[in-house]
């Protein structure tokens, strides 16, 4: 078993700190970006590309931020307006941002004449990196941890409580992080699936799958505990996101 006392600031220089969560979003974006220009990018976009990252992370950070207000704490952020944009502070919605991303995606696209799954397909196969990186920041700051365990891999978080626990923030990152990026990979070489938005379907998909099974582990948010038929919400929102994928790659297929 695993003692966790991670301090969850990495650098602070003149009272000014910079946390590992921050420094995951960066680092995660700059590795998809670079493998996206390297290895996924369509002729077609390729020089649009750096432009097209700028609305991702608009989107990203809006739609992440609006969807923990909105899906997580409606309440305390209504009665509470200017805490909104105390991003520092924490509190994002990976749904949320997806939508964002989306928005963002259809926005750009529309703007330059293309097509927006040359875009999206490219998000969703590196997505998973910046999803591993994150998670482990969500480990390293005590956060979306899981219930009690006796299992040998259990985690103490010194932050939360004496308790060993899931560490559930490691269970995202190698589901949906790691493999999840090898599933996708897998489909892109498939001859027969290069069909425009395919890709991003199985990434809806298998999300959604290992997001609401890790989600019975996990502690759900105090603010909300078990909702309908005793699910979290996040296994709601990825319940909504599973039959999404469905539709669109059903609707790919039959073109």
């Amino acid at each position: 078993m695993f003692i966790n006392n991670f301090d969850p600031v990495a650098v602070e220089i003149f009272s000014i700190e910079i946390r590992w969560y921050s420094l995951a979003y960066i680092i995660g974006i700059l590795i998809g970006w670079y493998l996206a220009k390297k290895f996924f990018v369509n002729k077609n976009i390729y020089y649009r590309f750096d432009d097209y990252i700028t609305f991702i992370i608009i989107g990203l950070l809006l739609g992440g931020r609006l969807g923990y207000v909105l899906f997580y704490n409606f309440d305390f952020y209504i009665n509470n307006p200017l805490e909104i944009i105390k991003l520092w502070q924490g509190g994002m919605s990976f749904h949320g941002g997806v939508m964002g991303i989306i928005i963002a995606s259809l926005i750009f696209a529309k703007m330059n004449n293309d097509k927006v799954f040359d875009y999206l397909d490219v998000v969703a196969l590196v997505s998973p990196i910046g999803i591993f990186f994150g998670r482990i920041a969500n480990f390293i700051n005590s956060e979306l941890y899981g219930i009690e365990t006796s299992m040998p891999w259990g985690v103490k978080f010194i932050q939360v409580d004496n308790f060993y626990r899931h560490p559930t923030q490691l269970y995202e990152a190698f589901l949906e992080g790691i493999v999840l990026f090898l599933i996708l990979l897998f489909f892109k070489g498939k001859e027969n699936l290069k069909l425009s938005g395919t890709i991003s379907a199985f990434f809806l998909i298998f999300y959604s799958m290992f997001r609401f099974i890790i989600e019975y582990f996990r502690v759900p948010d105090e603010q909300l505990g078990y909702l309908i038929l005793n699910f979290t919400m996040g296994q709601l929102l990825s319940l909504i996101f599973f039959m999404a994928g469905l539709i669109l790659f059903y609707k790919k297929i039959n073109v």
